[in-house]
């Protein structure tokens, strides 16, 4: 059984993945599962929702754009502080939060 402060291999790619992510921009959990060739969106979600704390999980994020359920405040704080692309929530969306707006701020892992 491994140590309790050893992280699966599949676990420190993905989060390898979560630090190259330049501040501003972002990557869906599918974007994530795709630049590694193996898993899928569900399989980085659960990665990133065990171990993420340590890198800047808030750049890891929904395709649709909507914040992290419970963290809805703290990540737009980072997303302010780093220019990230939003879109600004409707009178009538949930809690008036705004989503990423994906198309601008998603990262392809190239020269941003």
């Amino acid at each position: 059984m491994a140590a309790m402060d050893e992280l699966p291999e599949y676990a420190e790619r993905v989060l390898e993945v979560a630090e190259l992510i330049p501040p501003g921009r972002v990557m869906t959990y599918g974007d994530v599962a795709e630049w590694l060739g193996e898993g899928g969106p569900r399989q980085v979600g659960r990665v990133m929702a065990l171990y993420g704390g340590a890198v800047p999980w808030w750049r890891v994020v929904r395709a649709d754009g909507v914040l992290l359920s419970g963290h809805e405040l703290r990540a737009l704080d980072h997303y302010r502080a780093e220019g990230t692309p939003l879109r600004e929530a409707s009178r009538a969306a949930d809690g008036n939060l705004p989503r990423l707006d994906i198309r601008h701020a998603r990262w392809d892992g190239g020269d941003s």
